[in-house]
């Protein structure tokens, strides 16, 4: 019979075993879990234009999208005011740990699709739904006002009510073509209850998930806000 000092002797030895062993298979697998969550955002980006890409996402490889990126997306990050911050690029910009920043010292990312129907700007806008995160990839034409696409995604939102924002593509679709200006004026795009009445700057609300619905407007008013500087900039360029 063992004494209790050679038992316990014998479980520190072999925690400390299984931890070694644990660590070593984190860092050699973590390249590769790095390598697939880095295509799945870029796969998510490329969800707002999709219709705009030779082919259907799902019919397209992980090396074709990692190709695209590098021969058909420029990439630009931009400050607090909206100037491009050279040296970067917008997909190592992480909008969850930007938050976490003083606003003065966050950072903001621009894909520019170069289609062959001209340029698309991505910009990222994130904000709060009923139970956590919300976050969505908007794609503008080159005035920099309408909208040729866009996609959300969330952390927990219900099935079947404020989950629609992904789960439904008929919500996303219907802000193909809105614009965010009413003449010079800032509007962004509103999520309404009760029936569009301004087609081109409202859309139809989820029903049955109105915190959520309200959660989009507050994140497109607030979020594209932001890039207003710098569609300006480019407008004049």
């Amino acid at each position: 019979m063992y004494s209790n000092k050679y038992v316990t002797i014998y479980t520190l030895v072999m925690t400390v075993i299984v931890s070694v062993l644990l660590a070593l298979l984190f860092s050699g697998l973590k390249p590769i879990h790095d390598a697939n969550e880095a295509v799945f955002k870029k796969r998510d980006i490329l969800k707002a234009i999709e219709e705009y890409l030779p082919k259907p996402l799902d019919e397209m490889s992980d090396e074709e999208v990692l190709a695209m990126f590098e021969e058909q997306i420029e990439q630009q990050v931009l400050d607090a005011e909206g100037n491009v911050i050279e040296g970067i690029k917008a997909d190592e910009i992480d909008l969850a740990k930007e938050e976490k920043k003083p606003v003065d010292e966050r950072k903001y990312p621009v894909f520019i699709y170069n289609s062959d129907k001209g340029k698309l700007y991505l910009v990222a806008v994130r904000g709060n739904g009923l139970w956590d995160k919300i976050w969505g990839t908007i794609a503008f034409e080159e005035d920099f006002n309408t909208i040729a696409g866009v996609s959300f995604g969330h952390v927990g939102e219900t099935p079947g009510l404020g989950a629609e924002i992904t789960d439904n593509p008929a919500f996303p679709a219907q802000f193909k073509g809105k614009k965010i200006f009413e003449g010079d004026k800032y509007v962004s795009v509103s999520v309404v209850k009760g029936g569009v009445k301004d087609p081109e700057h409202q859309v139809d609300a989820i029903t049955g998930a109105t915190i959520t619905s309200n959660g989009v407007t507050d994140m497109l008013k607030e979020g594209l806000e932001i890039y207003l500087p710098y569609f300006e900039s480019q407008k004049k360029s």
